[in-house]
């Protein structure tokens, strides 16, 4: 798999997992999966705990809480009320923007 084979259309884990297999060469492919999955628990503890995530070049990740509101059920338009919750936010990197943006605007892709 290709790095240009990442992203289109949803990356998965094992998508992951092949490039960080294919990108260190020394590990087994067992190993390259335990990375990803402990590099991912160790963002889902972090943002369990309230904290944020933040990946240089990449972006932050946060939990942010939302107080209830009234909202309206889509389907019958009656308002009902949306409770409150945690909600976790993504704001990318400036770089990661750039480079998105960049991506967008070549044809090939």
């Amino acid at each position: 798999m290709s790095e240009k084979e990442i992203g289109v259309n949803t990356t998965t884990k094992a998508q992951l997992t092949d490039v960080l297999y294919e990108k260190l060469g020394g590990l087994s492919k067992k190993e390259a999966a335990d990375i990803v999955d402990a590099a991912l628990e160790i963002m889902k503890k972090t943002l369990e705990n309230g904290e944020k995530v933040k990946l240089s070049g990449f972006g932050n990740f946060s939990v942010r809480f939302k107080n209830s509101r009234v909202g309206r059920n889509p389907a019958t338009k009656k308002p009902m009320t949306i409770t409150k919750r945690h909600v976790v936010t993504f704001k990318p990197s400036p770089r990661l923007k750039e480079l998105v943006n960049e991506a967008v605007d070549q044809p090939d892709l």
